[in-house]
């Protein structure tokens, strides 16, 4: 069974990764000076799909296992505090 290529993006704030339907395997954040958290929705004003907290001043790799988390209508940065950036990693 072949697997779908995986792509990447950089986001630096809220609203749509503009992906599409898509399947999150990984997440790569780089957060600043205060504790960090990180939700995503299944589209604008969609469901929760992934909330997460990070700690301050550091990069943190998410690996979603399995198939991934999916979302039927787009990845959706719905906050983003004390965040710097961010990498999807998306099939």
């Amino acid at each position: 069974m072949a697997n779908s290529d995986v792509k990447s993006k950089r986001l630096t704030g809220t609203g749509s990764a503009s992906v599409g339907r898509a399947r999150l395997r990984q997440v790569q954040v780089l957060t600043g000076a205060g504790a960090g958290r990180l939700t995503l929705t299944d589209g604008s004003g969609g469901s929760t799909v992934l909330d997460i907290d990070f700690l301050a001043s550091d990069s943190h790799s998410v690996n979603i296992p399995d198939e991934g988390l999916l979302f039927t209508s787009d990845i959706e940065v719905d906050t983003a505090t004390n965040i710097t950036a961010m990498t999807i990693f998306y099939s």
